[in-house]
């Protein structure tokens, strides 16, 4: 069974009026290679007329950003003319790569009608020999990302990346040469496995994750026991290497629990971060700013989303 070496709290880190918090990095915790960056925005609700999400055009290199829309919308539109708008449910996805520019705001109706808001923005690392990939992005709706469901349909698994799993197994198993729809460029070596759980009172779910694999796990709503820790949510859990079992269930008798969960090949290479960029060096740091001011990124084409 995986120990857990940590457990960290997110902090919070409010963006004007949007609420978030930082579950990475923080004070305990720099980061979880590849795992970089993690901002839970929300739960809040929002007025008619409001002025939505503040995440106009900004560049990225280097890193994949991977958002999970619980609750509200995000209008998405970039550099390399890729634009959708992924509602509750749904699930993005963007490999910066080389570099881009993109903007993540409301909708038009949205902003109208207001309502509930819930985000989770996660970074991933891309691989040195990965870093000047092209950009690629892709984002999907609730109904269009697969779901399985165990111990007898009290957990239900949205399969965001990796590989599909049989369902309704104490265990869950692997469908041979099975792939979810939505997969990133080079997230690290050997691929990267992301889900998202909802857990009823009473839930229990047992995996084998490879010993060699840095786990992502990350609470967001409720709480569950893991491997004998009780986690409640904005908490992020820490796991050593070694031993392959966790075993999770909500011993909660009311309240239904959420969680991030993830896991992929750590990429042991140096990470330099500044701003929006994730390289190896500080040269390349430099040469990134560099390209972006010399409109390197290209443009983000004009949306009203007013």
């Amino acid at each position: 069974m995986r120990s857990i070496k940590q457990i960290h709290r997110a902090v919070a880190s409010p963006i004007g009026d949007l609420i978030t918090f930082r579950a990475l990095p923080t004070a305990s915790v720099d980061y979880l290679d590849p795992f970089l960056f993690l901002n839970h925005h929300g739960p809040q609700v929002y007025k008619p007329n409001n002025r939505g999400l503040p995440f106009g055009p900004h560049p990225h290199r280097g890193m994949e950003t991977v958002t999970f829309i619980l609750d509200g919308d995000i209008t998405h539109y970039d550099s390399g003319g890729h634009e959708s708008v992924i509602n509750a449910g749904g699930v993005q996805w963007m490999t910066a790569g080389r570099g881009l520019i993109h903007a993540e705001v409301s909708s038009r109706d949205f902003k109208r009608d207001g309502g509930p808001l819930e985000i989770l923005q996660l970074w991933v690392n891309l691989p040195a020999k990965r870093k000047m990939t092209s950009p690629w992005y892709e984002g999907k709706q609730k109904e269009e990302i697969p779901e399985e469901l165990y111990d007898n349909g009290k957990v239900r698994i949205q399969l965001v990346s990796g590989p599909v799993l049989e369902p309704e197994t104490s265990m869950p198993a692997l469908k041979e040469n099975a792939q979810v729809p939505l997969q990133p460029a080079f997230a690290s070596p050997g691929g990267i496995t992301l889900q998202t759980w909802w857990m009823k009172p009473g839930a229990k779910l047992e995996l084998d994750v490879p010993e060699s694999h840095t786990i992502f796990f990350y609470v967001v709503r409720g709480g569950v026991n893991v491997n004998g820790a009780e986690v409640s949510a904005r908490h992020l859990v820490e796991f050593n290497y070694g031993g392959r079992d966790l075993v999770v269930s909500n011993p909660d008798g009311e309240t239904e629990a959420v969680v991030i969960f993830g896991h992929a090949e750590p990429l042991h290479e140096p990470v330099v971060s500044q701003g929006p960029f994730v390289m190896n060096t500080d040269e390349e740091i430099r040469q990134a700013y560099i390209d972006y001011q010399a409109g390197a990124f290209g443009d983000v084409p004009l949306i009203d989303s007013n």
